[in-house]
């Protein structure tokens, strides 16, 4: 069974970090290192993670700390733009859904046509067979006052998302 770990593992890690491996390194952690493969393992993947790391470092481009501050700032002032404009968009959606209700009414009320079709609709039609119109025709009324009443909810609940 070959060993998993070994007692001089974190020896050999911490030189390899430390870029002591293997000049600045003791001749007997080096002859440990030959002939333990565990520890051989560590000095090689660590070694190869610090050399990338290393040139990670070298390839990272900071930018300046002005750029950095301008960026926070123009974010900070779209995000507070947005955040004021949350109340105002909902109170335009309000108020679109009450002009189309009112402007609704204002059209059954004044239109003759309109009225004349209701009152020639109603008349033929007996309270019972209102009722079974009703019966028929009641799930599409609830679904019509549900689309009325949860649109507007729904774009409001949908910005306040955003």
């Amino acid at each position: 069974m070959k060993p998993v770990e070994c007692e001089f593992e974190s020896e050999v890690l911490a030189a390899v970090l430390q870029s002591r491996w293997p000049e600045r390194v003791d001749s007997s952690l080096r002859a440990h290192v030959a002939a333990c493969a565990v520890c051989s393992d560590v000095a090689a993947i660590a070694g190869a993670v610090d050399d990338a790391r290393e040139q990670m470092r070298d390839d990272a481009v900071i930018p300046d700390s002005g750029r950095v501050w301008w960026l926070a700032q123009m974010r900070a002032r779209r995000e507070a733009a947005r955040t004021a404009g949350r109340p105002i968009t909902a109170v335009q959606v309000i108020a679109l859904a009450c002009a189309v209700g009112l402007l609704g009414a204002c059209f059954g009320a004044t239109s003759k046509w309109f009225q004349s079709a209701l009152g020639s609709i109603a008349s033929s039609v007996s309270a019972f067979e209102m009722t079974a119109l009703l019966a028929e025709h009641g799930a599409l009324v609830l679904a019509t006052a549900a689309v009325l009443l949860l649109v507007p909810a729904a774009v409001y609940l949908a910005m306040l998302r955003d």
